[in-house]
């Protein structure tokens, strides 16, 4: 059995150079008709019937929080003013399910006024109540749990995957707001120590910033928290473990402006900045409301799809296709892609062919060309045991590299699900 912490994380001999992008221009994806909110059922209700607080027919406001009960910690929050159309299951991936409640958006736009009556005292209980709907989906949670308390915070001003410039538009268009919100997200959660982390060329000046300021250079897949947590905290990340199990945690810097911009408002923040990249592969920034069908966006920036393109909702490398363009923007859509059926890499059920392209280009030196036998063959144990499936970060660039055209990336996805969905029934009926 081998246990290690990452292999020591080498750096990929991996360049690609980031696309460009005027950053003073920014598009507003007009009010859609509809808008569909997904609301996460939690894992003791997965089996539970799909209702909430609210009826189909009955009125909504925008900013109002939608539960699945007047108790429930779990919600989301109305993107728009209108009526409720209709409430049903949606089986996400990876075993995750929702709950999708449909709007009908009506005018006069009304903003409900529960959060700034709550938002006037900056407390605990303002996370719980409303701000793991902002933008960014932050998990405040982890800051008011009883195991390892999280003492440092990273706020990511650094995009996660290619083709995204979302949160080097919040940094660059949101400064002030991002400065409000450092210093609320101190205020509620007590945090002893947070870093603000900016590309290298951003340019801009962060002085005054209420967070230490660290520059990172904008190369992938350097930019993912636990390649952060190397190279900027000196912290490896052991096999299994979290950031959050080693005191760190990591907030988008849209996530952190946004919370600025609802205190000074009074406002629940109910728009998203997406990045959205069509068949020309020239991105555009976007704000829409969340919920938004993505066919919406499609239509205002008139990019047109056809039989076969494909619909990312992230980047290239670490991206999911989503199945149709009725799918609604999500609080953390930072990216949309789309391509070409003709730019779509072919993939085969081709056995390794043991070139070690994919050995050399992973980060945490796992043994992919080993890893991805047993993963395809459903010995998922024995991947984790032998081959240290847990030891990978999901970098997405053995992938990427594959002469065979091996969906690895995928089935390492699906094999670190299966073991904890085994592991989680075993733990139930032991």
């Amino acid at each position: 059995m081998i246990k290690r912490s990452f292999l020591g994380l080498a750096k990929p001999k991996f360049e690609v150079q980031r696309i460009g992008l005027p950053l003073s221009e920014v598009k507003e994806v007009p009010m859609p008709k509809q808008v569909t909110l997904m609301l996460k059922k939690p894992p003791e209700r997965m089996a539970g019937t799909d209702t909430v607080a609210l009826s189909p027919g009955e009125t909504v406001r925008t900013g109002q929080k939608i539960s699945l009960s007047s108790d429930s910690e779990t919600y989301v929050i109305s993107s728009v003013t209108g009526t409720i159309a209709r409430i049903k299951p949606f089986a996400g991936d990876f075993g995750n399910a929702f709950i999708a409640i449909t709007i009908d958006v009506t005018s006069p736009e009304v903003f409900d006024e529960a959060f700034a009556k709550r938002a006037q005292s900056l407390d605990p209980a303002l996370a719980g109540a409303f701000l793991s709907a902002l933008p960014g989906n932050p998990a405040f949670s982890v800051f008011f749990r009883e195991e390892t308390p999280v003492t440092t915070l990273g706020i990511l001003g650094i995009e996660p995957d290619l083709a995204s410039m979302t949160r080097r538009f919040v940094l660059s268009h949101q400064k002030a707001a991002l400065q409000k919100g450092i210093e609320a997200v101190k205020a509620i959660t007590g945090v002893d120590r947070v870093v603000l982390l900016v590309p290298q060329d951003a340019g801009m000046d962060f002085k005054d910033m209420a967070a230490e300021v660290r520059t990172v250079a904008a190369a992938y897949p350097g930019t993912l928290p636990k390649l952060l947590m190397k190279d900027v905290f000196g912290q490896t990340v052991p096999a299994g473990k979290t950031c959050e199990d080693l005191g760190c945690t990591f907030f988008s810097a849209e996530s952190v402006a946004a919370l600025g911009t609802a205190l000074e408002t009074g406002r629940f923040p109910v728009e998203k900045v997406i990045t959205v990249t069509g068949k020309d592969q020239k991105p555009v920034v976007v704000t829409a409301k969340i919920g938004t069908p993505v066919k919406v966006i499609f239509d205002e920036l008139g990019i047109v799809t056809g039989h076969l393109d494909r619909v990312v909702f992230g980047g290239p490398m670490t991206g999911s296709a989503v199945y149709t363009e009725d799918y609604p923007v999500l609080p953390d859509t930072d990216a949309i892609l789309v391509q070409d059926k003709t730019q779509i890499p072919p993939l085969s059920q081709y056995p390794c062919i043991n070139c070690g392209e994919c050995v050399r280009i992973c980060p945490a030196r796992v043994p992919v060309n080993m890893l991805v036998r047993y993963l395809e063959a459903g010995r998922y144990d024995e991947a984790a045991d032998l081959y240290d499936l847990h030891c990978c970060i999901e970098c997405g660039l053995c992938s990427f590299v594959c002469v065979a055209r091996i969906p690895i990336f995928q089935y390492i996805r699906l094999g670190k699900f299966e073991l904890s969905r085994m592991h989680a029934a075993e733990a139930h009926h032991g």
